[in-house]
């Protein structure tokens, strides 16, 4: 009989690409499967072949469905992967929206490069494709948190709610006498509309993240920060521009505003949401009522106060209009999307504001203006930055260096040794040395591909 081995293929030193492998007797299991992001080296990765055959891998299983974790999933079909896809049934519905908009990224993306040949291909062809995305779709199996369930045959696993986004679970996988869990990435306590991560009482190993593993959030009422921008910004005359990632946080800086308008203190300036993808990923809020905080009246209530935006004409306009106003639109970290041509309107302006409200992965527009960028590159012009820039930490859906360690001292032992994945390597080895010191437990920070036997 051999031994459990566990190998990750992303996410391993950086923050993208979560793909974590579990092998034993010659089976395979994969855990998340997300796509590369940031730096161009990263993103290149993509385009690599996996050190395993897709054919090869058994199962797939995801803890949530944020493009680092379930990004490289139609690539994986491409390549011959025929196997059971395995998520919650809200990571499922927010994954649909999720993936078909990135087949359509990647298909245009393709026909921008072969019309302009600017690719060293030719001609430049789409990672994925939405055909790809639809066979994806048809080989997920759904599994409801705290219900047992059978990747293989042998293997149990079972997930646990982790906050974070509609959706988002840990996992356990026990496989040959050996448990191992995998936090996914963690909510934050006390989360208006996400659930606490749930403890895990024991595993023999554990795969962490470390995303804000060197860092503790601002304590600062987050609606207050909100409330404190918006009105600077628009007494000035300003537009607020806010880039926000479509799954969560979108929704989180509404319930804000929300509460701030219930309480009169909101100027009274319009508020859009900008992408299409944020909109679809709000109805699911209604869909899934049970995998949020909020009930379906307050629900609908917080989504009145916007207006939302599908037309890319309106969108325009919106950009044109200089009026004071509150914009929300995607990406996140400002990589493309319909937030680079508000960035490139309002950018500019010193009257404006631009609020950054979750993490900035290097090598993105966002982490450029984090870190204090004067010009951002926006459709092959260098565009002046003049608004101010705002970093509201304390929105990010990733739980901090304390919160991290809080959920894991719900473990009633300690595992065997804990890997800490999801990070930047500064994130990763503070995260290292707090267990060390906090909880005595031993961990280690995995390199790509580094295998290590599980006895």
């Amino acid at each position: 009989m051999s031994t459990l081995s566990f190998t990750s293929l992303g996410a391993a030193g950086t923050v993208t690409g979560s793909k974590h492998l579990l092998q034993r007797d010659g089976a395979t299991i994969l855990v998340d499967c997300g796509l590369f992001q940031g730096i161009k080296n990263l993103r290149e990765a993509n385009w690599r072949p996996l050190p395993i055959d897709a054919t090869a891998v058994d199962a797939v299983v995801i803890t949530h469905a944020h493009l680092d974790h379930t990004g490289y999933l139609p690539r994986l079909i491409r390549d011959g992967f025929r196997g059971p896809i395995f998520m919650t049934p809200a990571t499922r519905d927010v994954a649909e929206i999720i993936l078909r908009d990135s087949a359509h990224l990647q298909e245009r993306e393709a026909m921008l490069a072969n019309k302009h040949k600017s690719t060293k291909h030719s001609p430049a062809r789409a990672l994925y494709d939405v055909a790809d995305v639809e066979q994806t779709l048809s080989q997920i199996h759904t599994r409801a948190a705290g219900k047992s369930f059978a990747p293989i045959r042998d293997v149990r696993a079972l997930y646990r709610g982790a906050g974070h986004i509609l959706g988002a679970a840990t996992l356990e996988i026990e496989w040959g006498g050996v448990t191992v869990a995998f936090s996914g990435d963690l909510g934050r306590y006390d989360d208006p509309l996400m659930y606490n991560p749930e403890p895990i009482p024991s595993a023999d190993y554990l795969v962490c993240e470390s995303t804000y593993g060197d860092r503790l959030r601002d304590a600062a009422d987050p609606a207050i920060e909100l409330g404190r921008i918006i009105t600077a910004t628009t007494d000035r005359g300003g537009t607020v521009v806010i880039p926000a990632f479509a799954v969560g946080r979108t929704q989180m800086i509404l319930y804000y505003l929300w509460t701030l308008k219930r309480a009169g203190k909101l100027p009274n300036v319009p508020i859009y949401v900008d992408s299409p993808m944020a909109i679809n990923a709000g109805e699911l809020m209604r869909t899934h009522p049970a995998a949020h905080r909020l009930d379906v009246a307050h629900t609908d209530d917080m989504f009145s106060i916007a207006t939302y935006v599908r037309d890319p004409e309106a969108s325009k306009a919106i950009s044109a209009d200089r009026k004071p106003k509150v914009v929300l639109s995607a990406s996140g970290m400002a990589t493309g999307g319909r937030v680079l041509h508000h960035l490139a309107a309002f950018a500019p302006g010193s009257q404006n504001t631009i609020v950054l409200v979750g993490y900035q992965a290097v090598g993105t527009r966002g982490r450029s203006l984090a870190d204090g960028a004067r010009y951002l590159k926006l459709y092959g012009e260098w565009i002046p930055v003049s608004a101010r820039i705002e970093n509201l930490h304390m929105l990010s859906a990733h739980a901090d260096a304390d919160e991290l360690i809080r959920w894991m001292r719900g473990f009633a032992h300690p595992p065997k040794r804990t890997f800490l994945v999801h990070g930047e390597p500064n994130a990763s080895e503070s995260l290292r040395h707090r267990l060390d010191h906090d909880l005595g437990w031993p961990a280690v920070v995995p390199h790509q591909n580094q295998l290590f036997e599980l006895p």
